[in-house]
This record gives structure tokens, C-alpha cells and sequence, in this order.
């Protein structure tokens, strides 16, 4: 008997994660947008008493400075802002975008700040569950180069959803509109999340971009902070130094993901946010998926608390996942878009849940689904255990790479595919 046939999937569950429509696919339409940098949100759950680790920052009428690292320059931007999970409209009051004075400072380097618009005007409103462009605004943007986008947020606006695993520090402010300061003397609180701005583009019709999604190894659980030390990070650095300056990374992982399975904490499941999360970002050519890994473990994780985050443990077998690869596939081919299939990392998992890993990745090598594949299965395992990762890569919990793990896995991918994959 075959790991395939242990165990059933219930239809209903299968029928669940159909692929959110995207509102206008890059590949649909021509345009002189692409994104330079990018991040996937996921709702904090709204309950009483939660976790520190899920208790959101008062925002209300306070000036929020994140500092993003756009991987494709451009002399004019713009930014996109997200309401995605909101309830009520998200009022943005002012927003300015500035080179960052770098480091863990929230300082913005003098001169460099340019005020961004919305329909030529400074305040905007977005629905519940609506996205928005701004206005063109030329800033000049530098790929590498540490920008510091600041909103000052509403007098009444509250925090719903977020990227909650940023690995990088960003600024909350004391109360009032502080979007202009240079300096940081008011900037008292620091977060490592990411909220609403969701999108940075430039104009380079010219140019294209490599989307990475997946869940805590692509997002870059436990990198280090504040370096630009994970993988996707590492895949920018190799494009730019093989001279090509016409191709954007952007990392659209979720900590906590699965390809089949909402969650509470982790946010819809990617076969649902694919649409939202990656066809309509600007540019996106090609895609490399690293998913699974979630919806195998999390199935035996017992409930835990108030806060079940890995719930509802939906058991999966290799067919249903091989079913929910398929439908990502589909809908990247159906906007035109190229996607490179990863291999699930070792992760010291126990025989029954290691066989559904193990065949999962023969699968993704050997069935001919993805237009192209990265093993960083073969990148990360131990020499002597491939259940496990080598030693120098893992960060400690057997699961999550160090930084050196991460660089493995750029160094991994297959450079001129990929990026030939992006440019046609």
C-alpha cells in the first residue's frame, strides 16, 4: 500500500481552497509597473487576551515607519496599500516615502522624502477588503537600497491584519503625524511586523519579477534580524551580481502557511491567496512555490490553548497535495505565468509524515507538472540522515535554516532558468 492511499480527504475540503481571482494579472495586460518589493498579509486573530505574539500595537492616530528593500530600481514609484481582512475602511491620513538613514534607526535621510497621493490627494480611504495604488511619485528608487515608508494612520484605525514575521524592525510612533520627521526622537516603539503597504513599484516596462511564496522557510523564520538573510533575499543578490539589473525578487512567504488549509494565525490557505498574493502583482513572470510542509506536520500537532493556530488539523495525503500543486499550477499557466516547483525541506519528521515528504518530492522531481524545479530537499539534508538538515544549515529547531541554510538554498536554484523563465 502507498503513502497515497493511508488516508482520505474529506471533498468538502477539497472543494475549499479554490483560487482567489486576481483583479488584473501582470501578464493580462502590458504595463510599465512591476514590483520592487512585496509582502503577503495575514489577519491577527481577533480574540480576547491573545498571545503576546498576536497582540497587535495601538495605531490609532499614531505615524507607522516600515523600512522595505526594493530589488529593482526606477525613478518613479508608487505604493500599494491593502484593507485585505479590514472591517471597517482604512483610513491612511498622510503617507511619505524616504531614503532610510540604514540601520536600526528610524531616521530618513534628508532631502530624499517625497510626499505620496491618492487621486492627488494626501488622505485615503480604503474599503473593507480593498486594495489601492497611489499616485506616481518620483522618489528614485535604488534596488538594495533601505527605503522608509511612513503612514500616519487614522484617529480611529485599528490593526487587523499584518505581515507578522517581518525580520526587520520598524517604528511606531508617539501620537500625532510624525510622516515627515527626519529624525527619530519620535519614534519610540519598534515592531517586527509589516502592516497595509503591501507593494512597492516602479516604472520599467522593461524589467520583470521572480515571485518566491510559500510559508516560514521562504518568509525567513529565525534569519537574522535586520539582514536580509533569507533565501529569496539571497536569490536577489546572486540576479544582481550576475549583472542583470532588469529582474526583481520578491518574498511573498507566510510563517505558519499551507497550500490546502486556512488558518486563524497563518492566513488563507496559498491555493486561495495565489491569485491575490502573486498573479497581481505588477511584472510577475515566474514563480518558485515551496509548500507543503505545514499541512503535513500541522495534522498531528495537538490543540493547544485559547489559540489554536494550527487548526483545523486537516489530515492530507500525497494526492491531495499533488491535486492542490495542480491547481496553482493551472492558474500560474493561465495568466502566463512561469512556476518552479521546490522540494520540501528535511524537518526530522516522524516515518509516516517523512513518507509523505519523501513522496511528495518524487513527485515534484519526476512528474513534468512545474516548468522547472529547485531541490532544496538535496541542498539542506544531512549527508548521513536525509531525514534531517546538515548540521551548518540548520538554526536550531531542525526545521528552519540558519543563514548559511538560506544561501544554500539560493545557491541551489538554477540561475539562468529562471531567470530566462522571468524575461520571456
Amino acid at each position: 500500500m502507498t503513502i497515497r492511499s493511508l488516508a482520505v480527504v474529506c471533498g468538502a475540503v477539497l472543494s475549499s481552497f479554490l483560487l482567489a481571482s486576481a483583479p488584473v494579472a501582470a501578464a493580462d495586460s502590458p504595463s510599465p509597473w512591476v514590483t520592487a518589493w512585496a509582502t503577503a498579509l495575514q489577519p491577527i486573530p481577533q480574540i480576547s487576551n491573545p498571545p503576546p505574539l498576536y497582540r497587535a500595537p495601538d495605531v490609532a492616530g499614531r505615524t507607522l515607519r516600515q523600512i522595505v528593500y526594493p530589488t529593482l530600481s526606477g525613478e518613479v514609484a508608487r505604493i500599494h496599500i491593502s484593507n485585505a481582512y479590514g472591517k471597517a475602511p482604512l483610513v491612511i491620513e498622510d503617507l511619505r516615502i524616504a531614503r532610510s538613514g540604514g540601520g536600526a534607526r528610524a531616521t530618513v535621510q534628508a532631502g530624499t522624502e517625497a510626499r505620496v497621493t491618492f487621486g492627488g490627494k494626501p488622505m485615503v480611504s480604503v474599503p473593507p477588503g480593498g486594495e489601492v495604488d497611489s499616485d506616481p511619485v518620483r522618489v528614485g528608487i535604488s534596488a538594495g537600497v533601505p527605503y522608509a515608508v511612513s503612514s500616519y494612520m487614522g484617529r480611529e484605525q485599528k490593526l487587523i491584519a499584518w505581515h507578522r514575521v517581518s525580520s526587520q524592525v520598524n517604528y511606531l510612533s508617539m501620537p500625532g503625524n510624525h510622516a515627515g520627521d527626519a529624525s527619530a526622537d519620535a519614534y519610540r516603539q519598534r515592531i517586527t511586523q509589516f502592516a497595509w503597504v503591501t507593494g512597492v513599484q516602479v516604472e520599467a516596462p522593461s524589467s520583470t519579477t521572480i515571485a518566491a511564496i510559500g510559508d516560514s522557510i521562504t518568509d525567513g523564520m529565525r534569519s537574522s534580524l535586520n539582514e536580509n538573510r533569507r533565501w529569496p533575499d539571497a536569490l536577489a543578490h546572486r540576479v544582481a551580481q550576475s549583472g542583470d539589473r532588469s529582474v526583481a525578487v520578491v518574498n511573498l512567504g507566510i510563517s505558519g502557511n499551507r497550500l490546502l488549509t486556512d488558518s486563524p494565525c497563518y492566513g488563507d490557505a496559498l491555493a486561495s491567496r495565489f491569485g491575490r498574493d502573486v498573479l497581481a502583482q505588477p511584472g510577475v513572470k515566474t514563480v518558485i512555490l515551496l509548500i507543503g510542509i505545514n499541512d503535513i506536520n500541522f495534522a498531528a500537532m495537538p490543540a493547544h490553548g485559547g489559540l489554536d493556530c494550527d487548526a483545523p488539523h486537516t489530515q492530507v495525503t500525497v494526492d491531495s497535495l499533488i491535486a492542490g500543486y495542480k491547481r496553482v499550477i493551472a492558474a500560474a499557466h493561465a495568466r502566463g505565468v512561469r512556476i518552479f516547483g521546490a522540494t520540501l525541506t528535511p524537518a526530522a519528521l516522524p516515518p509516516q509524515r517523512e513518507a509523505i515528504r519523501t513522496e511528495v518530492n518524487q513527485w515534484i522531481r519526476t512528474g513534468h507538472a512545474f516548468d522547472g524545479v529547485v531541490d532544496f530537499d538535496a541542498a539542506l539534508r544531512d549527508p548521513a540522515d536525509a531525514t534531517r538538515l546538515r548540521r551548518a544549515f540548520d538554526s536550531g529547531d531542525q526545521i528552519h535554516p540558519s543563514d548559511a541554510g538560506y544561501s544554500a538554498m539560493a545557491d541551489a536554484i538554477p540561475l539562468q532558468p529562471v531567470v530566462n523563465a522571468a524575461k520571456k
